[in-house]
Formats: structure tokens, sequence, C-alpha cells
């Protein structure tokens, strides 16, 4: 482009002879970032030349302006010199780009870019003066078309502007092109010729003058780009003449070229091929040394397969499984890609499969001979190193289902302890036919003695049994522990050993700071630079060393040196002492972590091996539940005995307790048998005494029983605290006569037998209830049943006079109905004593159950005041008819009274030795008040009023009377009658 554009040429040598310039750097400033120069887009497209595909092969101006393609490379000089749209090309790029409309605006300062002052070009200045004053020189002599008079230059560019705007604006429209129908009409006005066929003289003077204004136009553009030619015609100079300089530039570049090339090869020649060559031949020795270590390892591992099957033939499993893993790394790392070994890989992993089923098998066997072999041998770990070694190996193979397989084995192993037992007890019985009779009819056959020592060495192989397996459990926990262990402690190793590494690159990487840089000491690593093959030649030295140590390590590893037979045994030998009698002892450290399950997997293990305890209690109690539930299948349970069936609740539980102290679970499945035998038993139980109860209550005759001397000692006993069933003593040992009440507390209570016989069941609730606390709700379930039958049966056959049929009763007495209420006031006395009893058996969140007791004592406090009442309403019928008949008349005392005396006398007679002296006293107050109520009635008929008269004298002789001899009664001494009381006020 000319120089009056303002730019110049770009200077790219550094000679200082020559005619170019290279700017220097200042040495005080620091680097700066530059952006990268766009290239400028192009700033003359092609023209149109009516194809369509043409135009689309260009570039785009607006996709395609800051990438650099083919087209930038050359420019339609014409087209860019000669834009008739603009008289000055300085915004001709941006507005080719973004539209006629686009304004300069003032772009703020870059933060990247260095503020540059004249100072930065003074160095510049200086060198270039000389050549500025040449310059001046030459166009002084040569003057320049631009230093033409500024008012020329204005007038020629305000006369070609007037030109070129005689030209219609549509033809310098970007988008002018004639296809478009709309351009074509405005450019070619058809309208103004005539639409018919033939031609007149003004279409043709129109069509002419059209094709003149065009043909003008046309000289005027041309002018105008003639003339923008001519004013840049010294720059096509200036580029002719720099590419003339350019190319001798060149050429002396490639002289230059050649030369180094020359001299390059010389010292090739001379000074490098000889240490090249030396260099070469030592690689060429240290990958002789790797194959022939290469070719020991191979060897080496050629001798796998018959070591591994000689440590198989001794079950020495986890050494071969560790020499399989160590021969697998080898074939990855150090033999990948042997033609040779292609098979071994698959024929190790084979093998190795091989292997699990060996250990799998060979555990299985473990656990069937550990838990099959007789009690009577000490209850040690079979072969304990032999359990280690198998265990080991099966974690490291990750076969965590091992347990499940000493699971199977313990439950047919259970099975086969009661099934011998059975068989030893039956054997010892002759009335059992062990061939004629099915194995659980023979426990049925059994008496109850036999079947209960059957049941007892059940229970003492079992407890056997547990102990063998958590002897064997705790082995096999303490190897997964020892494993989880060593793990730990080799990450922690592997942490902190990285910690360290890192530590130490640190200070490496601050010593090569300090020093400049790192320091090669050898000779070959002063040449490190240099490859060979594509490698580092000190990179592929330090490389063969390390491998030939591996090599050498594995091939002593892997024996190497079994050539005979003699010779691989011993070896295998040394090997699996070296592997695998190791790893019990010291842990799993010769494992690696690798292969071993994770963290999670051998605590989740740990876990199974106590679940697995758990599980031995559970399948020891289900055994025992199947011979319980044998054996009472037919009801023999139910109808035991209660010390028996107390003897089998105190074994049951012993047997319990003594499982979960072994193996710290409560199992609930012999536990919930037998409740659900107690449950059954405690209803017979209950049963039994309440049909005893109700036939002793049908033969009651209600008359005062004699106490013997055990019932006396029962209650005694039963006042110091002890509420047990005493021991029976023996016939004979005490000969002592029974009395007339039973003493309780210092006070007498005459009794019938029934209730005598009912203070001894309840003592054997409460007793069953001491041997056997989990039936503790049942029995006092119906013990209350048992009161409450005694309460409503004793109404029905007192109060209700059932008796008189049921037992032939010729009447119900007043005795009668005294005793009755006597026995009830007794059990009532007892009640509170039950309840405490119960009450420290039982859970805070059962208490609730200890109502009944509160509704039994309500139940009897009712009906002994409905007795109570009864005795009264004897008295009161009495009263009734015998004062109905009253007179006051002579002689006095009358013979009613005298009668009511009499009545009165036998109902003290009767009650007085059985009730006390205070319910005796109560009672009469309310006969007397009965009494006092009849006869004031009759008095108020017979119109006697207490005004002194004779009738007043005659009954207050009758009342003197009935005192005198009521207060003559024993007991009655001190009772206020009140008698005044029969008086009706006089209105």
């Amino acid at each position: 482009m000319s120089s009056s554009q303002g730019s110049s040429p770009i200077a790219q040598c550094s000679g200082p002879g020559d005619g170019l310039f290279r700017k220097r750097r200042d040495p005080a400033m620091a680097p700066r970032h530059y952006r990268t120069p766009r290239s400028l887009p192009d700033v003359c497209p092609k023209e149109p030349t009516g194809e369509g595909r043409a135009l689309c092969e260009g570039p785009s101006v607006v996709a395609d302006q800051h990438r650099w393609t083919v087209y930038n490379s050359k420019v339609n000089l014409p087209a860019a010199l000669n834009d008739p749209r603009l008289a000055k090309r300085e915004s001709d790029f941006f507005t080719k780009t973004w539209g006629l409309d686009f304004t300069e605006t003032e772009v703020m300062p870059s933060f990247y870019l260095p503020n540059i002052s004249r100072e930065h070009f003074s160095s510049y200045l200086q060198e270039t003066a000389q050549r500025e004053k040449i310059h001046e020189r030459c166009k002084n002599i040569c003057q320049s078309r631009d230093d033409l008079s500024v008012p020329t230059i204005t007038n020629n560019h305000d006369k070609a502007r007037a030109e070129l705007e005689q030209v219609p604006k549509i033809f310098m429209k970007p988008e002018f092109v004639l296809n478009d129908p709309v351009t074509f009409n405005a450019v070619l006005p058809w309208s103004h010729f005539s639409v018919a066929g033939g031609k007149n003289s003004r279409d043709v003077a129109s069509s002419r003058l059209l094709q003149e204004k065009l043909s003008h136009y046309l000289d005027v553009v041309e002018v105008s780009i003639a003339r923008q030619i001519s004013l840049r015609s010294e720059a096509f100079f200036h580029a002719m003449s720099s590419q003339h300089e350019l190319q001798d530039r060149l050429r002396e570049t490639a002289d230059a070229v050649a030369k180094l090339r020359a001299r390059t090869a010389a010292i090739d020649r001379i000074m490098c091929r000889g240490p090249l060559q030396s260099l070469r031949d030592a690689l060429t020795r240290n990958n002789c040394i790797k194959l022939h270590n290469k070719l020991k390892l191979m060897a080496a591992v050629h001798q796998t397969q018959p070591t591994v099957q000689l440590l198989l033939s001794t079950s020495e499993f986890v050494g071969a499984l560790e020499l399989i893993a160590t021969t697998k790394e080898v074939l990855q790392q150090e033999l990948q890609g042997i033609h040779s070994f292609r098979h071994l890989g698959s024929q190790l992993c084979e093998m190795e499969r091989l292997i699990d089923k060996m250990m799998v098998a060979d555990f299985s066997t473990y656990a069937q001979s550990d838990l099959s072999r007789p009690f009577e041998e000490d209850s040690q770990v079979l072969e304990k190193d032999r359990l280690q070694s198998l265990v080991f190996g099966l974690l490291r193979q990750r076969k965590l289902d091992f347990l499940d397989i000493y699971s199977e084995e313990m439950v047919r192993a259970a099975k086969n302890i009661v099934r011998q037992c059975v068989v030893k007890s039956v054997s010892q019985i002759s009335e059992i036919d062990a061939d004629a009779v099915r194995f659980h009819e023979q426990m049925r056959l059994m008496t109850f003695p036999q079947w209960f020592d059957l049941l007892l060495d059940i229970f003492e192989h079992f407890i056997l049994f547990l102990k063998r397996i958590k002897a064997t459990l705790s082995v096999i926990r303490n190897v997964v522990l020892e494993v989880l262990d060593s793990s730990q402690r080799s990450r922690l190793a592997d942490v902190s050993s990285a910690t360290n590494h890192s530590d130490g690159r640190t200070n490496e990487d601050e010593e090569e700071e300090e020093s400049g840089g790192p320091a090669f000491h050898s000779g070959e690593a002063e040449l490190a630079y240099l490859t060979h093959e594509g490698l580092f030649i000190s990179d592929a030295l330090n490389e063969a060393e390390q491998r030939s140590t591996r090599a050498q390590t594995c091939t002593d590893a892997c024996g190497s040196d079994s050539a005979s037979a003699t010779t691989e045994s011993s070896s295998s030998r040394e090997h699996n002492s070296n592997t695998t009698s190791s790893l019990p002892i010291g842990g799993a450290a010769a494992i690696s972590e690798d292969v071993m399950p994770s963290d999670l997997e051998l605590g989740r293990v740990a876990n199974n091996v106590q679940e697995l305890l758990y599980t031995a209690s559970d399948v020891s109690h289900d055994r025992c539940v199947k011979v319980l539930m044998t054996r009472a299948k037919d009801g023999s349970l139910e109808r035991l005995s209660s010390s028996e069936f107390v003897c089998l609740s105190q074994a049951v539980e012993s047997f319990v307790s003594d499982t979960e102290e072994l193996c710290g679970r409560r199992s609930m499945s012999l536990r919930g048998a037998l409740q659900s035998q107690a449950y059954r038993f405690v209803q017979r139980f209950h049963e039994e005494r309440k049909t005893k109860l109700s036939l002793l209550l049908d033969n009651e005759r209600w008359k005062q029983a004699e106490v013997p001397a055990e019932f006396q000692d029962l209650v005694d006993s039963i006042a110091d605290g002890r509420i047990t069933l005493p021991e029976r003593k023996p016939a004979g040992s005490e000969d002592r006569k029974p009395s007339e009440f039973l003493c309780v507390d210092g006070q007498k209570y005459a009794v019938v037998g029934t209730v005598l016989l009912l203070i001894r069941m309840f003592l054997e609730y409460c007793q069953c209830v001491n041997d056997i606390p989990s039936i503790t709700t049942d029995i006092l379930t119906r013990l209350a049943d048992l009161l409450k039958h005694f309460n409503s049966r004793s109404c029905q056959l007192v109060l209700g006079a059932g008796a008189l049929q049921v037992v032939g009763l010729k009447t119900i007495t007043t005795r009668n109905l005294a005793l009755a209420s006597r026995c009830l006031q007794l059990l009532v006395h007892y009640i509170p004593v039950i309840r405490a009893h119960f009450e420290t058996r039982l859970q805070p969140r059962q208490y609730s159950i200890l109502r009944h007791f509160g509704h039994i004592t309500k139940d009897y406090n009712d009906h002994i005041a409905e007795i109570s009442a009864k005795l009264v309403a004897i008295m009161d019928s009495m009263f009734e008819k015998a004062l109905s008949k009253y007179e006051v008349k002579a002689p006095m005392p009358s013979a009613c009274l005298r009668n009511v005396c009499k009545q009165m006398a036998k109902m003290h007679e009767a009650i007085n030795e059985l009730l006390p002296e205070e319910q005796t006293q109560m009672l009469f107050l309310r006969i007397n008040a009965s009494f006092k109520l009849y006869l004031k009635r009759q008095l108020a008929r017979l119109g006697v009023f207490n005004d002194g008269g004779p009738q007043n004298g005659l009954v207050m002789v009758d009342v003197a009377f009935y005192s005198e001899n009521v207060q003559a009664l024993r007991s009655l001494e001190r009772l206020d009658l009140n008698m005044p009381e029969i008086w009706e006020q006089k209105r």
C-alpha cells in the first residue's frame, strides 16, 4: 500500500550491515505478554461473476475474518485501489466489513501493552539519522506528486466527487445484483418503452439516451479509478523493489545454512560417532544381560507347575497360591508377550480354581471331623495349624462363604448328638425294642425318670458341643482379626513412607535449586539426552539393573534349583515353610493387600463368626425343643406332677443359662417351648385343684373342723415370711393332737376342712411360681379364679342354701353362717400376703394384673357383709313374729320377752365361739336395734307411751328383763343397749 496511508514495512533482519533494522529490547523492562496479532480481513472479495457456486466457494468476510486462509496470500490490487465509494482509504477495512455507518470510537488503552514514549525510539533515531538525511536530499531532487499544491489537490478531489455524484446510488450499493428483478427494472426502466411489437422513433431515442447515460456513468467510474491508480503508483514500485531485496537476502540465508550443515557433518564425523558407538556397545551389553536374566526368569517360571503340584500334595494351599500369584505377576510384568508362555496364565488360573475347590473340600472335611469326634476327647481345637492355614487360604481367595459350610456341618452334628444320646439310652432299657419301635416312639415309651436322664445327657452333650464350636470359631476369628490388623498396619506404613518420600523429593529439589540444577556425576548420565530406540540411555541402564535384581529375586523364590524330584521336594518344603508356616504366627504380612479382602469385608466376616456362635446356640436349643415336643406330643408332660415339672423347668433353665453364659446370647426357642408346656401344665394344675375344691365344697357339711398340727405349722411358716410348702415329715416323727382353732397372728379362726386344704392349694400355687418364674402371670390368674370359685360356690351353698340339696343338710343354721363368714375372713387376711408374694415376681409393667386381688377382696368383704345381714335378718323375722303378739299385761316378764331372750341366747351360743368379741358385739348391736324397732312399733300400735302409767311400768319391767338377759351373755356385759329409744315421743 502507498506511503500516504502511513504504513511502513516491518524490518526482520538481524545483520547490522544491511539496510534493515531489528529493534533492541530494553533489558530493564520485564517481559510482557502480548496478544497474538490477527490477520486483517480481505479488503476486496471476489467480484460476482453471475454464478452462485463461485460466490459460495470464497471465504466469508464475517465468518473467516479471524482465520487465515489461502485467500489471504493474494490481493486484487485494482479492486483494492479503485473503490469508488470513498475518496480516502483509511477506514476502508472497517466499512468493508461492518458497513458504511461504522464510526471510530475512542478505545481504552490496554493494560497488557507497554506505554511507548519517544525515549524508546532514541537509539533508532540516532542510527537512522544519516539515512533520513539521504532520503530528504533525494526527495528534494525528485519532487513527488504528493508535493502538488493543496488547492490543486482539493479542486481535483472536489471535481471527482462531483462527477461521481452523477452516478446513481443504486450502482454503489453492496447488494447491487442485476439478477434481482427490482434492481434490474430500476437500472433498465422498460416501462418507458412501448409494449407493442413494432419500434417507433420514440423508443429508439429512449434506448439511445439510456445507453449514452450508462456509457457516461462508466466513463466517470473509469476516470476515477485511473486517478486513484495514478495516485498510488509509487507504492507499486516500492513493493517491487522490496521483493528483489527479499530474494537477495533469502539467497544469503541459503548459503549460511549450507555452511552450517557442512560444519555439523564434520563434528558428527570427528567427535560424535566414536562415543555414540561406545554407548551403543554398552547398551547392547546391557540388553544381553537383560536377555540372560529373562531366560533365567523363564526357567524359574517353567518350574512353577511342578512346584505347585508338590505343595498341593502336602495340602500347603497358601504356599501354592502365593507361588501362583507371584508367577502371574511375573508373567504380566516381566514376561509379557513371551510366545512360549501364552497358555501358562490360563493354566495357572485353572490351577487356582482347582485349589479353591480343594480348600473348600478340605475345610468341609475338617468341619466334619471336628464336630463328629467323640466328646470323651478334650475340647481343644483339632489341628489348629491346619485350620489357620485353611482360613488364611480361603480369605486370600475371597471365599468368604466358608462359614456357611461350617454352619451346615454344625446342624448335621447337632442332629447326630440327639440320635446318639437316644440310642445310648434305649440300649440300657430292656423294655424297649429299638428295632421294632420308631425313633420318636422310643422317647415316648420311656418313663419320666428315664426320659429326664436322657434330656440331661443331651444337655450335657450340647454344652460340650458349644464349647468345642466356640474354641474353633475363636481360632477363626483370631485369624480374621490378625489379617485385618496386618492390613491396617501395612496401609499406615505405606502412607508414612509416601509422606517421607515426598519430603525427600522436596529436599532434593531444594538442593538442586541451590546448586543451580541437577548434577550428573557419571559419564553415562552426561549423555542422557541421546536416545536409542526411543529410550533415554541412562533410563535404559537403570531399568536393566532393576529388572535383573527382580528376576534374581523371583528365581530364588520359585525354587529354580529343583532339577530332580528329590531336590524339588526339599526346595518346595523350604519354600512352603517360608511362605505358609509364617502366616499363622506372624500374621498375614506375606499376603499382598490387593488380593486380600477389604477391611469392610474382613469386619463382616468377623461379625459372621460371632453370629455363627449365636446360630450354634439356637441350633442346640432347637434340637432340645424337638426332644421336648416329641415327649409332649401325647400329653405326657401335662400329666407330670408339680415336683416333676419343677425338676424339668429347673433343668431347662440351667441349660439355657449355661448356653447364654457360653455364647453371650439369649435364645428363646427352648424357653418358649417350656413356656407353652408350662401353660398347659398350669392349666391342668389349675383344673385339678379347681375340681378338687369343687368336690370338697360339694361334700362340705359346714361344721367346725379340727386343725391338724401340720396346718398350724403351715400357717406359722406363712407368718414367718416363708410362703412355701414345708417338706413332708416322716410319719410318726411327731404325735401332736389337733386343735380346735387355727391361730393366725394371735387370732383364732374356726374353719372348715375345705378352707384348710384351700390354704395348702394357694401355697402350692405360690410354690409353683417360685420354681417356675416364667409362669407367674398364668398362675396368678388361675389362683384368682380359684379364690373366686371358692367365694361364689360357698355363697351358693350357704347363703343360697345349696348345701341342703347337695349335702343333705336339714337347714342352714346361724352356726353354719358364722363359720362361713369366719372362713372368708381368714382368706381375706391372706390375700394381701399372696399379693405381695406375686408382686415380687412380676415386672413393673405387669403390676396391672394385681388388680384381681383387689376385686377378690371386695367380693369377699361383700360376702361377709351379706352373711352378717343374713344373721340379722334371721333375728328380724323372729322379732317380727314374736313381738306382733306382745301384750302389756301381767304376769311380767311376759312370755313373749322370755321367748325373745331365749332365742337371743341361742344365737349368742351359736356364734360366740366362732366370731371374735368385736364382731359379736357389732352383730348384737344390730340385732338390738332391730328389736327396739319392732318393739317400738308394737307399743305404738298398743298405744303405750312413756307417761309413767301402769302399762308403762309393765313395759319397763319387760325391758329391764331383756336388758339383764342380753348383758348377761359373755362379751356383751358392757354393751350399750340404749333402750329409751323404744318410746315414741308423744305428739
